[in-house]
């Protein structure tokens, strides 16, 4: 087991557990792996410009070490297994473009003749690659958070909304994007639509109602990509769970439905629970959640708490199949980020200060999870213990892991097995453990 308490004492500390009889009395989790749901693809960041700016600001030597470190399989090594891209500016670059702006005489670019990666290239890009050498298999995925502003109505990066004589162009801006990567050797796995588009607020960001996101994946995006044969997933919403409707409204269309993947979420409104709700819907498209900060300088203790039980077992437990934390890195300043809108306390999963790395309540979240279920596992069923959060997983050679959060005031001893084969576990209150049951025979 590995186990994280709320003081810190420990932080991913291995220790061995021997099975055993439980007593009558105790308290039995019982896991069935006949019960099989959901294939999990990946846990991870976001890798935002700001991130791949302090990335690339370390000597060469420190920063594969870290690398290493987050993205290799090996023992002690962090495993993520999923990195969100943000499809031109986030609002953590250091300030907002896009892949085709115009100078001031031009008025549009109907032909996207300026479109150029070459924000990318100075820092994203070069990073990427040395990602992808040590991870080749892992799923990438896109967002964009605005459109160039020649195609809203407002012709600003905060805001506005996408103007429907252009929703054409965009499509293919999208797919200018994926090919223009895939030149480079960086292919993209899945894309979503719009980046929190009930937020505008953001710098960039933009206004998308389900009513024109349905009609831009429908008449536009979908067709567009069926027509090239392209296997980039679509996934439509990306936004908080306080808002079903919004991806019910899209997947009752069976036309934009027949172009889409699936939803993705974050969680800064709503209950995790509303996830299942979509699911139940349309149980043949996935779900995937995709963003949740932690604010600097950060309370471990009750960021950890939270985001274990509402995010690493909460998403999982509702049909996702990717979970993510934003964002990779952060530093003493959280900076850069952009005026009038962009995130000004966004604490990274490690804080970059020169070639010195702190790993952040973010990493051991993602820790608890990506180094041990890996692609391909999938979530199976269990049964409930009071004040014990649990989800667990089954591998392809029938190993087990179950992530278990103490959500009681107090220490808990229980029994977690299948079978005739069960383990005692004692956690502190608020303490989270990983168990790793290896090729079980049951």
């Amino acid at each position: 087991m590995y186990l994280t308490t709320l003081d810190r004492s420990h932080l991913l500390a291995p220790m061995t557990i021997t099975s055993g009889f439980p007593p009558d009395s105790t308290a039995i989790i019982r896991l069935h792996p006949e019960q099989q749901f959901q294939e999990m693809e990946g846990f991870g960041f976001t890798l935002t410009g700001g991130s791949a700016l302090h990335l690339s600001q370390m000597r060469k030597e420190p920063r594969r070490r870290l690398l290493q470190k987050m993205f290799g399989t090996g023992k002690g090594e962090l495993g993520v297994s999923c990195l969100r891209l943000s499809i031109g500016a986030s609002d953590l670059d250091e300030f907002p473009w896009s892949y085709c702006d115009l100078p001031p005489e031009m008025a549009d670019d109907s032909t996207l003749s300026r479109f150029s990666l070459a924000n990318d290239t100075l820092f994203l890009i070069p990073v990427l690659r040395e990602i992808l050498a040590i991870s080749p298999t892992i799923h990438l995925m896109g967002s964009p958070w605005s459109p160039p502003v020649w195609m809203k109505d407002t012709r600003d990066t905060r805001g506005g909304s996408l103007l429907p004589r252009w929703y054409g162009v965009y499509a293919h801006y999208l797919e200018k994007y994926l090919l223009a990567m895939e030149a480079l050797g960086i292919r993209l796995s899945s894309l979503t639509v719009q980046n929190e588009p009930l937020h505008p607020g953001n710098n960039p960001s933009m206004l998308m109602p389900p009513a024109d996101q349905l009609v831009f994946v429908r008449d536009h995006l979908g067709p567009l990509f069926r027509k090239s044969g392209r296997q980039t997933r679509i996934i439509i919403y990306d936004h908080n769970a306080n808002r079903p409707d919004y991806p019910l409204t899209i997947l009752a269309d069976p036309e934009a439905a027949g172009y889409i993947d699936g939803t993705a979420f974050h969680l800064y409104e709503g209950a995790v629970e509303t996830l299942s709700q979509v699911h139940e819907a349309f149980p043949d498209k996935h779900l995937y959640f995709t963003e949740q900060w932690i604010g600097g300088p950060g309370d471990f203790a009750g960021d950890f708490s939270w985001h274990i039980r509402h995010i690493a077992i909460g998403a999982p437990s509702n049909w996702a199949r990717i979970v993510l934390q934003w964002n990779l890195s952060s530093n003493a300043t959280y900076t850069p980020h952009t005026d009038r809108g962009g995130c000004t306390r966004c604490l990274g999963a490690v804080s970059i200060m020169g070639d010195e790395v702190e790993p952040q309540t973010a990493w051991y979240i993602i820790g608890h999870l990506a180094p041990f279920v890996r692609p391909g596992f999938r979530r199976i069923g269990h049964e409930k213990s009071p004040g014990v959060g649990v989800t667990a997983f089954i591998g392809p050679n029938r190993q087990l892991v179950v992530l278990m959060q103490n959500e009681a005031g107090e220490q808990r001893r229980f029994w977690i097995g299948s079978g005739n084969r069960y383990f005692p576990v004692d956690l502190e209150s608020g303490s989270v453990g990983t168990l790793l049951i290896p090729s079980p025979k049951f």
